[in-house]
């Protein structure tokens, strides 16, 4: 077979191993194998890359090992310290990381190449054109680009998810034409200085065409409210992985070519399945404007609410005491009280009174794509419990008692009863269609939309003000000792 080599044979199975890992990262159930297959594919093509002819040739083995070590030991201790609360920033954190490895490995390349040419563009003597070819430069360009955007909106990104600046759209003067002129002059440069540029011109357009790829990637997620960043999160784990197939193109190595287009297509698609749940089109949000926003005319503070209920934990206690089925609502409130291991103990309290127990999980709940399923599955939540919104919906209307821990903006009924709403058209969990409505929350506070919540004032909703995982904690008491 022409061509055929042990390192191409064993890429193959490393593809392959990264293919069967996504589609295992589908279900709930097969997600955690999913991963560990995915992690065994990079493993081998790491050290497939690191052994081969081609891929070990000039290499620093101290340098490597000391790198391998290192990224090893941060890992370990990112993974055992981070709270789930702030699982959202560390998944944006890594998307940056992985841009920014694309970026290093273009300029690393281009710089390389550009080191022995100083006197201009390094030329193919037979062809009279950049070495590499055309191919090799516009992937020069795009790897920078888009890995230098990824990296920096990612920054914003975790920055907005961990309250270290504002979540409300930051709406700079003029930002549509900052951004034009960034992209299209960061682009401009880093054409001309890898196909015309000549020695330090060159390397100075490179610079500029990371510079700006850096700024706008901080100027377009600025404008972006809190409310989208879960498909921001999304869209730049998309950008990452396109990223990593740009820069398998600066070196020719191809499983780096297929796994970042694996990434970036995965990516790209859960961006659009994001998007359809909040009805919004991509455009949208990257236009920004939304979430947080405290100019509304409805702003959802205490003062716009009249006939709430409230109900304690003993109140809380005596409803379920009579219910034959509930649903769980989880949201980012779940996580911030670390509520997930109350609410299954308050489930299986449940199940052995005779209930059934269910959960309902909007794709857009919490702060990360899939968040509220990594909690409930952390806490043992049995896989077949936890339903998508287009399969727990019909069931609202027959359910006993919903209780909603911590969600807000994905069980508000201004979406489907207000059409000049800022959600309308916004597909919901139908809480509000329940028999009882257990709202658990600390405040009447607004959610990221920024915008009222009828839900609060329905004859059927109870809100039990408090701290999710201690006002659970007394209600399974009560309903223990009763």
């Amino acid at each position: 077979m022409d061509g055929f080599t042990p390192a191409g044979l064993l890429y193959l199975v490393a593809t392959v191993l990264f293919i069967l890992g996504i589609k295992r990262l589908s279900k709930v159930r097969t997600a955690r194998s999913g991963n560990q297959l995915a992690a065994v594919g990079m493993l081998l093509a790491i050290v497939v890359t690191l052994v081969s002819p081609e891929g070990g040739v000039g290499l620093d083995w101290t340098t490597v090992i000391i790198g391998m070590a290192l990224g090893a030991l941060v890992g370990g201790v990112m993974a055992k310290r981070v709270e789930m609360t702030g699982m959202p920033e560390l998944v944006a954190l890594f998307n940056g990381f992985g841009g920014l490895a694309s970026t290093f490995v273009a300029v690393s390349e281009f710089w390389g190449r550009y080191g022995e040419h100083m006197t201009g563009p390094p030329k193919d003597a037979a062809e009279g054109v950049v070495l590499g070819g055309g191919v090799w430069a516009i992937a020069i360009v795009l790897s920078i680009l888009i890995g230098t955007v990824t990296f920096t909106g990612s920054l914003v990104a975790m920055a907005k998810l961990s309250g270290k600046i504002s979540g409300n759209p930051i709406i700079l003067p003029g930002r549509h034409l900052i951004t034009l002129v960034l992209l299209i002059g960061g682009i401009g440069a880093g054409v001309y200085g890898t196909f015309y540029g000549e020695g330090n011109t060159a390397i100075m357009l490179v610079g500029a065409l990371t510079l700006g790829a850096g700024l706008f990637g901080i100027v377009s997620v600025l404008p972006i409210g809190g409310a989208d960043m879960p498909v921001v999160v999304s869209l730049l784990n998309s950008y990452s992985g396109l990223a990593a197939s740009m820069a398998g193109f600066v070196i020719g190595n191809s499983l780096l070519i297929v796994a970042g287009a694996l990434v970036g297509a995965a990516g790209l698609i859960l961006t659009m399945v994001m998007c359809k749940a909040m009805n919004r089109s991509l455009g949208n949000v990257l236009v920004g404007g939304f979430g947080g926003d405290t100019s509304s005319a409805s702003k959802g503070g205490a003062e716009e609410y009249t006939t709430v209920k409230s109900a304690g934990t003993e109140e809380a206690a005596m409803i379920l005491e009579s219910a034959t089925s509930v649903i769980f609502v989880p949201g980012y409130g779940m996580a911030v009280a670390q509520a997930q291991h109350v609410v299954k103990e308050l489930g299986e309290e449940m199940e052995r009174r005779g209930a059934t127990v269910k959960y309902g999980i909007h794709p857009v709940a919490g702060r990360m794509p899939g968040h509220m399923n990594v909690l409930l599955a952390e806490a043992d939540v049995p896989y077949e419990q936890l339903l998508e919104l287009e399969k727990i919906n019909g069931e609202f209307k027959t359910t006993d008692v919903t209780i909603i821990i911590g969600a807000n903006d994905v069980v508000n009924p201004e979406a489907i009863e207000n059409p000049k709403s800022p959600i309308a058209g916004m597909p919901i969990l139908n809480a509000f269609e329940s028999g009882t409505v257990l709202m658990v929350k600390r405040s009447l506070s607004p959610g990221y939309a920024g915008i009222k919540n009828p839900l609060f004032e329905r004859d059927n909703t109870y809100m039990c003000f408090g701290d999710g995982k201690a006002f659970l904690v007394d209600v399974l008491a009560e309903l223990k000792n009763s």
